[in-house]
């Protein structure tokens, strides 16, 4: 027993230490960093307690990265779990060649956000542009990235082509697990198609469910590469009477300030972020937990 309790050790020694050099340990460091005055290059660092919390707050442009990041968190978990929910069913049903497409919808999971944002920018801003001149459709031949009004809209749809296909994997092994019976006896039973999938399989994959709105949640709120690549926080607006970027979501924003060499700002700014995820997480899953025991 001790042997095995001592081997038990040995292997998870490495993780352990991995996790505590790299979450554990930063962590605790951007929680001192978030109550100075750091700069990131001067070593004269002066504690100044939770003055860069009290200053977030009343400054426009984080407020509007706030906002829209809600905003495009709530519209993103909309689009995504509405769009992988049918892709589900219909990779699923008695389609031909559904596990080509089942494939075909889970590749674009796989291009990078990096080099997804420079496809879709140049699709945007040029392919369907030209598209609408040439077809002499007005609305096409305005960029919707370059319009404050679309942008957020536009970033959701492209996130969504980019994320609907993972989640229509959990979805999928959701569907597969329930037994075949149910909806054999519902459909004897009379009951159409819609009605067997609101009244026998949406129940049966609350799980599923609870799963799937926490990663495109976390997933939202930390949006960064796409929003870098695709928009780089443009265009601009107005907010507050205060010019600020339309469609700079909160980790854009942090990287934004740490890179003008106010570190110990954008690590308040990255604490205030990871509370509010954290918070809303917990009582994103408390809630879908508790809708799991009444379905």
């Amino acid at each position: 027993m001790k042997q095995s309790r001592f081997v038990n050790v040995l292997f998870l020694a490495p993780c352990l230490f991995a996790f505590l050099m790299i979450i554990i340990i930063p962590f605790f460091f951007g929680l001192y960093y978030s109550m100075t005055d750091w700069n990131g290059v001067s070593n004269n660092i002066t504690f100044v307690g939770f003055t860069n919390f009290a200053g977030l707050f009343s400054s426009p442009d984080f407020l509007y990265s706030f906002l829209i990041t809600i905003f495009f968190t709530l519209i993103n978990i909309l689009f995504v779990n509405i769009v992988s929910f049918s892709l589900s069913l219909m990779v699923t049903s008695k389609l031909r060649r559904r596990n080509f497409y089942r494939a075909g919808f889970f590749v674009p999971y796989l291009i990078g956000g990096i080099v997804l944002g420079y496809i879709w920018q140049f699709l945007l801003n040029n392919i369907v542009v030209d598209l609408g001149t040439t077809l002499s459709i007005p609305f096409l031949q305005i960029s919707f990235l370059s319009l404050p009004n679309t942008v957020i809209w536009t970033m959701a749809v492209v996130n969504t082509w980019q994320y609907a296909g993972y989640i229509m994997l959990i979805y999928v092994a959701s569907i597969q697990s329930i037994p075949a019976s149910l909806m054999e006896a519902a459909n004897v039973d009379g009951a159409n198609y819609i009605t067997r999938v609101f009244r026998i399989l949406i129940p049966m994959m609350a799980n599923a469910f609870t799963i799937s709105i926490f990663l495109t949640l976390t997933t939202s709120f930390k949006q960064f590469d796409m929003n870098l690549t695709l928009t780089n926080g443009g265009p601009a607006t107005r907010f507050l009477d205060t010019p600020v970027k339309a469609s700079q979501l909160l980790a854009m924003n942090i990287f934004s300030t740490a890179t003008a060499n106010r570190m110990a700002e954008a690590q308040a700014k990255a604490v205030v972020l990871f509370i509010v995820l954290l918070v809303v997480s917990l009582i994103q899953v408390s809630v879908n937990k508790k809708k799991e025991v009444e379905m």
